[in-house]
C-alpha cells in the first residue's frame, strides 16, 4: 500500500469493488460536452442508498485542476430522519485493464466518515491526475473507457443530539390583509380580533385594542399581528417577521402605520405597537382614518427566517 499525500493510501486488488461500478465509453467527450460532473444512479449497501459522483476534469468548485475528482455521497432520501448519522468506511476504485486489477483509493488512516444530512459527501479531489489517467500504459483509459467502483461498509448508525435548524428565507414574499371595521364608536370590548389569514405556512390574525393597551391604554390605538394558533408550533419553534401596521387614510391616503421585525414563538406570539396612533388624531374629523364610523387596517407580514427542531 502506498501512502500519498493528503492523508490518501493507493492499493492493488484483484477483486472487483462490492457494490457498485460505472462503465464510461467515450470519456474525453464528457468534457467536451461540458459535462463537470456526473452523478450515478442510486445503490444499496449497509442498508442505505449510496450514489458515485465523478467530476472528469477536477471538481470546479474546488479549484481543483488536472486530477479526476470521485466521491461518495449518501442520498439523503434512506435517511430515516433528519438527525440521523451513518459513520462509514469506504473504498473507491478504478479498473486498469490491462492487468484486469482494480487500483483502490480510500484514506490513508482507515477512519471511518460520517455520513449527515449537512455533510453527505466524501472522495478524493485528486483521486488520479489527468496524466497518469490517461497515460495508455497504466490501463486506466482504453480506447476512452474506463470503469469507477465503490464499497461501503458501514459501521455504526445513531441519531444527533437534540438541537434546532435556522433557516432564512431569500427573496421572501410580502403577504397583505386588509381588515374593515364598521360601527368603530360602539366597539365596547377590550380587544377584537380580524378573521384569521395566511401569510407563509402559517395562520395570523389582526388584534384592534380600540381604547388602547398596555403603556397606550386611554390615549392610544393599539395594534397587533398575531399567531392564531401559536399552540400548534413546538416549544424550539420561531418564526421571523418583517410587519407593517397600518391604518389606511381613506381621504387623503396618508396612511399611518408602524413597521418592525419581531421574532414570534408559541410564548411570544404576539407583537405590535401598544401607541401605534392618538386616539384624538385618529378619530378627527379632519383625518381620514375615521370615516362614517368606518376604518381600514391593513397588515402586511414577510416570513425573512424560521427555527425549528432538528428531528
Amino acid at each position: 500500500m502506498d501512502i500519498l499525500q493528503d492523508g490518501i493510501s493507493q492499493s492493488i486488488s484483484d477483486a472487483p469493488p462490492a457494490h457498485y461500478v460505472v462503465r464510461v465509453e467515450l470519456f474525453s467527450l464528457l468534457a467536451k460536452n461540458s459535462i463537470e460532473k456526473y452523478v450515478s444512479e442510486k445503490f444499496e449497501a449497509g442498508g442505505y442508498k449510496w450514489k458515485l459522483v465523478l467530476h472528469p476534469s477536477g471538481n470546479k468548485g474546488k479549484n481543483i485542476k488536472d486530477h479526476v475528482s470521485l466521491y461518495l455521497a449518501l442520498d439523503e432520501a434512506s435517511l430515516p430522519h433528519p438527525a440521523w448519522e451513518i459513520y462509514a468506511n469506504f473504498r473507491l476504485f478504478l479498473l486498469d485493464q490491462n492487468t484486469d486489477n482494480y487500483l483502490v483509493v480510500q484514506d490513508a488512516t482507515g477512519k471511518e466518515r460520517r455520513f449527515y444530512k449537512m455533510k453527505a459527501e466524501w472522495g478524493f479531489d485528486k483521486f488520479i491526475t489527468l496524466k497518469e489517467f490517461n497515460d495508455a500504459s497504466k490501463g486506466y483509459l482504453v480506447d476512452d473507457t474506463c470503469a469507477f467502483g465503490a464499497e461501503v461498509y458501514v459501521c455504526k448508525e445513531r441519531s444527533r443530539s437534540k438541537g434546532e435548524s435556522i433557516v432564512m428565507v431569500k427573496d421572501s414574499f410580502t403577504y397583505k390583509h386588509v381588515w374593515e371595521i364598521n360601527n368603530y364608536s360602539k366597539l365596547d370590548l377590550e380587544c377584537y380580533d380580524s378573521k384569521t389569514f395566511n401569510a407563509g405556512s402559517y395562520e395570523w390574525k389582526i388584534k384592534l385594542y380600540p381604547k388602547g393597551n398596555g403603556p397606550g391604554f386611554g390615549s392610544h390605538l393599539s395594534l397587533y399581528l398575531a399567531l392564531s394558533n401559536p399552540s400548534t408550533l413546538s416549544p424550539v419553534s420561531k418564526i421571523y417577521a418583517q410587519i407593517t401596521l397600518r391604518i389606511l387614510d381613506q381621504k387623503q391616503a396618508k396612511h399611518h402605520f408602524g413597521k418592525a421585525n419581531y421574532w414570534f414563538s408559541s410564548s411570544n406570539h404576539e407583537r405590535g405597537a401598544s401607541r401605534l396612533i392618538p386616539l384624538s388624531y385618529f378619530t378627527s374629523q379632519y383625518q381620514g382614518f375615521l370615516v362614517k364610523d368606518s376604518c381600514l387596517v391593513e397588515a402586511e407580514v414577510q416570513i425573512l427566517g424560521v427555527v425549528e427542531a432538528l428531528s
